[in-house]
């Protein structure tokens, strides 16, 4: 069955193989060699092999007569071909000569068409490339021309318009990736010029500042001369806002000129005839350029915010003073143009551009410079001891604040500050007056000016007020009765009142403010400067009673020009003395308190003097009897008092070039020097150092004292009602006239008494008196005119000095 099956299976494989193509008889084969009977069907594909070879041969014997017959037609034939390929060849050679110009021809024609194709191909690329180029040469140039707005312009038509109709091409693609670099390196080069252009209106900021300032008094002349001209201060003459002109023609900027900085090294003075303008020195086009390319590239407030911030840095820079500031006015002067050159800048910003800077912006930076301004000025001013130096800045500081307020910024706090500085510049005026009120002082003779002729008489009148109807009628020469100080003095005051004047000068203050500021100046003056140098020249060491009595004589005289003064200010101020709430001059306190201290001062010498005089006493204490007449010191003491109140009043005696006493004045120095000499006699009779005191030296006291009270009595200075200057004597007197009369049981019996003989008797004086005088009781007779009444001497002393201590105790009880 197996073989039965195998061949069956191999005869099917062998009629596969014969139908079908034999491309596809690999699958049928290996089904062969996948079984294992291959060689069974090698047996039987070689028996079908044979069967058709002899099927073959067969087919061949029996076709082959008809093949013999066709080789012999074929002979035939290649006879009739050979004659045909030599026609053939023939006709061939002929069409291929007829043909060779036609070719040449048609080569030459293809060439021509291909080249016509290509030149037209080329002039649609070139059409289309040609915008690319032209635009991109356009954007070199505008870059190396440094024109880099339209440059930014050209830049963007490039990306947007031409390149997208180029086409893609190598170059485009170059171009295209260069667009973002190119961008970068406008907006790098525009920062660049606006750091150029920052860095230069940082350093010539003084320079503009200055051009505004004269630009400000400038105009400020004008006015005060009643000349109205527009545009000449104030807000300056701007240029116009550039966003509308910088989308203008061709899409170019308003300025294409590489400058943004200023142009203020060429910059000469050429006379005051014409002023520059501060905004003519700056090329505000930097920033322009810069604005409109960063809100181009949309980083309009990385812009803003950079722009700010570097104002902000270079105005803290501009606000920072000096640290010598103070010692020069140039050094203020540049400060000022430096802050004025910074504002002067941003305002023309703020009105060139849109919002780059805005009000708020600005007022919050000149709050913030106004406040340093001030501090610094505060600071520096406070060093300043030049009254000529304050002056000026003053009027540096209301020009710089005029000019700030032609710009629209408030300078109400710099009037304010100039207030205060005002107190500072009087306390300076007021040392310098010192310094001259001194020089003065100490420069005169203190001795009535002599003239000798009526110009002498009328130059110095017309520097003092000085009015004597006597003096005028008398005739030359003649002395006024007051020494070189009271016109000096007097000029220097007036000089003072111009001086405040000249600092109340454009403050904006009304006639009454700069009447009250001139008076309460004045009058700080008077009380404490003027007063200071009068009391300093009194309290001198050298200063004689002559110096002291003319000084006297002088306050006079210039306590009585006080009202003068007024009338003075009133005529510089137009303001009436007598108006409500005025403030009025306290100059006659001043010459009263320097007269008194002179009067005092006459007093304390006077004094010194006497106690000179008694320095020269040599009283014996153990003296048995007095001289019987009065000491030689003594006796000079009061030919010394005699001779200086004859002068100071005038009396018969010596001729002398000084003034007199007023009357009331030598009265009482006249009292003092008594009432001195009387306290002075008694001192030294209760000395520590005298120990024991005699009888004897009593009575020679007595003695000088008697000779005391002649002079009293004798009137050396008018005006005292009877015996008024013994007074002066009187407790010395009772003193005395109850030890030499030893009237102790009066003094005992009527102490306490208004009626009492000796009431002015102390009785701790009479007892230290006794008690000096106990011990000297034992040594000598001096009680033998008291034996009849006393057996016991050292008993009658005890007496009484026990009868005093019990006065005393019961006195203190």
């Amino acid at each position: 069955m197996a073989s039965v099956e195998t061949a069956a299976e191999h005869e099917r494989i062998l009629r596969e193989i014969e139908s079908t193509d034999t491309n596809c008889i690999g699958p049928t084969l290996r089904s062969v060699y996948d079984g294992r009977a291959h060689g069974l069907f090698v047996e039987n594909l070689e028996g079908r092999i044979r069967n058709h070879d002899r099927d073959i041969e067969k087919m061949c014997n029996h076709h082959f007569q008809g093949f013999v017959d066709s080789i012999t037609e074929l002979l035939k034939v290649r006879g009739e071909a050979q004659k045909l390929k030599s026609q053939v060849t023939e006709t061939n050679t002929k069409l291929q000569d007829d043909g060779k110009e036609i070719l040449s021809t048609m080569d030459e024609l293809m060439g021509c068409r291909i080249q016509q194709r290509n030149i037209v191909t080329t002039i649609e690329k070139l059409t289309r490339c040609l915008p690319v180029l032209q635009m991109y040469s356009k954007l070199q140039e505008q870059m190396k021309a440094k024109r880099y707005y339209p440059a930014l312009r050209t830049l963007e038509n490039l990306e947007q318009s031409c390149l997208p109709q180029a086409g893609e091409y190598r170059f485009c693609a170059i171009m295209a990736e260069n667009i973002p670099r190119l961008r970068v390196q406008i907006r790098d080069v525009s920062m660049s010029e606006l750091k150029d252009f920052l860095e230069s209106i940082r350093k010539h900021s003084d320079k503009i500042g200055g051009a505004a300032m004269k630009q400000a008094q400038t105009q400020r002349s004008l006015n005060s001369a009643g000349m109205q001209q527009r545009g000449g201060s104030g807000r300056r003459v701007r240029k116009e806002p550039p966003s509308t002109e910088l989308e203008g023609q061709s899409g170019s900027p308003l300025s294409e000129q590489d400058s943004g900085i200023l142009d203020v090294e060429d910059e000469e003075d050429d006379g005051e005839e014409e002023v520059p303008g501060a905004q003519e020195l700056v090329d505000y086009s930097p920033v322009y350029r810069c604005l409109h390319i960063y809100t181009v590239l949309g980083a309009r407030d990385t812009f803003e915010n950079y722009y700010r911030k570097q104002r902000r840095k270079q105005a803290r820079l501009v606000l920072q003073p000096h640290s010598n500031m103070h010692e020069t006015l140039e050094g203020y002067r540049r400060y000022f143009n430096q802050i004025v050159g910074f504002f002067v800048v941003e305002d023309q910003v703020l009105h060139t551009t849109q919002g780059l800077v805005n009000r708020a912006y600005l007022e919050e930076l000149w709050d913030l410079a106004l406040s340093k301004t001030i501090a610094a000025l505060r600071t520096h001013s406070s060093y300043c001891t030049d009254p000529d130096l304050v002056l000026d800045l003053k009027n540096l500081i209301v020009l710089f604040a005029d000019t700030l307020q032609g710009y629209g910024f408030t300078v109400n706090q710099l009037f304010d500050m100039l207030l205060e500085m005002r107190d500072q510049y009087g306390e300076i005026l007021l040392k310098k007056w010192a310094v001259s009120f001194r020089q003065i002082l100490d420069l005169d003779n203190y001795s009535p000016i002599p003239v000798s002729t009526p110009e002498e008489y009328h130059s110095i009148t017309s520097q003092f007020p000085f009015q004597d109807p006597e003096l005028d009628k008398s005739p030359f020469p003649k002395k006024l009765p007051f020494s070189e100080f009271v016109p000096r003095v007097y000029s220097q005051l007036k000089e003072f009142i111009y001086a405040c004047l000249k600092f109340s000068e454009d403050l904006h203050l009304s006639s009454t403010e700069i009447d009250d500021m001139i008076r309460k100046s004045t009058n700080l003056l008077l009380t404490r400067t003027l007063s200071n140098c009068l009391q300093y020249a009194i309290k001198k060491k050298n200063v004689g009673l002559a110096e002291l009595v003319q000084i006297i004589i002088n306050t006079t005289h210039l306590e009585q020009s006080c009202h003068y003064l007024e009338e003075f200010i009133s005529n510089i101020t137009n303001v009436p003395p007598d108006t409500m709430n005025a403030t009025k001059l306290y100059g006659t306190s001043t010459f009263k308190d320097a007269r008194h201290t002179a009067e005092a001062g006459i007093y304390t010498k006077l004094n010194h003097k006497i106690d000179q005089f008694l320095q020269l006493a040599d009283y014996d204490w153990m003296a048995v009897q007095g001289a019987g007449q009065a000491s030689d010191y003594l006796s000079d003491l009061i030919a010394f008092l005699c001779s200086t109140f004859s002068v100071f009043t005038h009396l018969p005696g010596k001729a002398i070039e000084h003034g007199t006493l007023p009357g009331k004045v030598a009265q009482t120095a006249c009292m003092s020097a008594c009432k001195h000499l009387s306290t002075s006699l008694l001192q030294q009779l209760l000395e520590p150092d005298v120990r024991q005191v005699s009888m004897g030296a009593l009575q020679q006291l007595n003695v000088d004292v008697k000779e005391c009270e002649r002079f009293a009595r004798a009137g050396p200075v008018p005006g005292f009602q009877g015996d008024t200057l013994l007074l002066a004597f009187i407790d010395l007197r009772q003193l005395l006239d109850l030890f030499t009369q030893w009237d102790w049981s009066t003094y005992l019996a009527d102490y306490g008494r208004p009626t009492c003989k000796y009431l002015r008797v102390n009785p701790h004086t009479a007892l230290a008196l006794l008690e000096k005088m106990k011990d000297t009781s034992r040594k000598n007779n001096m009680f033998s005119q008291f034996r009849k009444n006393e057996r016991d001497k050292q008993k009658l002393i005890d007496t009484v000095v026990k009868q005093l201590r019990n006065l005393i105790a019961s006195n203190q009880s």
